[in-house]
């Protein structure tokens, strides 16, 4: 089931979508030297066939496990008499050459420097730390990702109507919801899938046509397959695991986490919601929660599995055992509700910007009292820059702030502390004055 060309390759649109690097050198006929780093069966030794037969060049392959020094040297001597006698390129395809040691890689060096071959090296690991710099230089390196659940379920169903290379016997069918748990098992590895998916069409009883969920838990050895990223239980989990951490139940929190990336959920996926979580659910009562958790999404995309569990639990701890705040939902949400109900409104004219002298001749920043220059910096006599229509029905009636500061952490300290810096400032004038009238371009 290996694909044949660009339009049958599944996911990694990052790479190969339209006016994506890898798919306009693939398409251009440029085979540049390159290193395709990600996990397990997402697509680097298809995409390394492909590169070389779209153009036409010999296809050569090494494993670093087994490979030493001479049959590296036995490819480059084929490799330089295919370019002299023949004028054809060769694709050098090293499997896993992050095994490479470095005298290995130094006898690869100057054949790739040359032209003699265009090295295509495959690596489940980051080639920044495995891969020797000089060699690494001279190679673009492409970070494939671990395919989605709807990837393989589309690899799958593709397997099952192939006659010629997949597993098409009769008419065979199966529910959606059953090759998307299938999938899951895989963590993202195409190949794990398409094998578990051949394990359960093998254990088809004489005439039967129908995968079941009891065949499938079979196969896979009995593993359950209770986890549905399209069904309920995927819902469930998910809010579970959201409510526990706004609930600060930590052991809750860990747990849901668990049981999400040991179902097979997309690690990402899961980073999103805590980045998520970290603004809408603690804010500012600490502000250092967005930092930890975009850190822990950086990580999982740095790191990968099984080792971002770490970063993951790490953040999820974090978010449970933060103090809470929703101001900024709050805040967002009645501020919206006023830009629908009133419309573009203009802005006031003490806080536009007098950048010319018609500016100036028409009031443009006319009032405006620069804070720097003032005690505390805040001006005691500040009545809001909102646009007028919003300002004179905050006046005329009782008004609710869309930003309601909550008590506790850092936003709890920080709105009391300028409550009290509001009611302590007094003005400068005359700086004050100086300043209105002489404002930086910007200000």
């Amino acid at each position: 089931m290996r694909p044949r060309s660009l339009d049958e390759v599944v996911g990694q649109e990052h790479l190969l979508g339209p006016d994506r690097l890898l798919r306009r050198l693939v398409e251009s006929g440029r085979i540049p030297s390159m290193i395709l780093w990600g996990p397990p069966g997402t697509g680097k030794t298809t995409l390394a066939h492909l590169l070389a037969g779209r153009h036409g060049a010999a296809f050569e392959v090494l494993s670093a496990v087994s490979a030493g020094v001479r049959d590296i040297r036995a490819v480059v001597d084929r490799a330089r008499d295919r370019r002299r006698h023949e004028s054809r390129a060769t694709v050098l395809f090293v499997d896993e050459i992050h095994r490479f040691n470095k005298a290995q890689q130094d006898a690869l060096l100057p054949h790739v420097e040359a032209g003699v071959c265009r090295l295509v090296g495959a690596t489940t690991e980051n080639p920044s730390f495995e891969v020797n710099a000089a060699l690494l230089s001279r190679a673009r390196v492409f970070q494939l990702r671990p395919l989605g659940i709807g990837h393989l379920v589309t690899l799958m169903r593709r397997a099952l109507v192939d006659d010629e290379r997949g597993l098409a016997r009769g008419d065979l069918t199966v529910e959606d919801a059953l090759l998307g748990a299938i999938a899951h098992t895989a963590g993202g590895d195409a190949r794990r899938a398409l094998s578990a998916l051949e394990a359960v069409v093998d254990l088809l009883p004489p005439g039967q046509t129908t995968l079941t969920r009891e065949l499938a838990s079979q196969a896979l050895g009995g593993q359950p397959l209770r986890y549905d990223k399209d069904g309920e239980e995927h819902y469930n989990v998910v809010s579970a695991f959201i409510k526990s951490m706004r609930a600060s139940d930590a052991d809750a929190s860990v747990y849901w986490l668990a049981r999400m990336l040991e179902s097979g959920e997309d690690p990402m996926f899961v980073a999103r919601r805590i980045v998520i979580f970290a603004s809408e659910d603690v804010g500012n009562a600490d502000p250092q929660a967005l930092l930890v958790a975009k850190a822990a999404a950086d990580a999982v995309h740095f790191v990968g599995m099984p080792e971002a569990v770490l970063a993951l639990s790490q953040a999820t701890t974090y978010m449970a055992l933060a103090p809470k705040s929703n101001a900024a939902l709050r805040a967002y949400s009645a501020a919206r509700k006023a830009v629908r109900q009133y419309g573009a409104l203009p802005v006031p004219l003490v806080v536009r910007n007098a950048v010319t002298d018609l500016m100036k001749e028409v009031q443009y920043g006319v009032g405006y009292r620069y804070p720097h220059d003032l005690q505390e910096g805040v001006d005691q006599e500040h009545v809001g820059y909102l646009p007028d229509a919003i300002q004179r029905r905050r006046e005329a009636e009782p008004w609710e702030p869309f930003v309601q500061p909550s008590d506790r952490g850092w936003e709890g300290r920080a709105a009391a502390e300028l409550a009290s810096r509001r009611q302590g400032s007094t003005a400068d004038e005359a700086s004050a004055q100086a300043r209105s009238s002489d404002e930086p371009e910007g200000a």
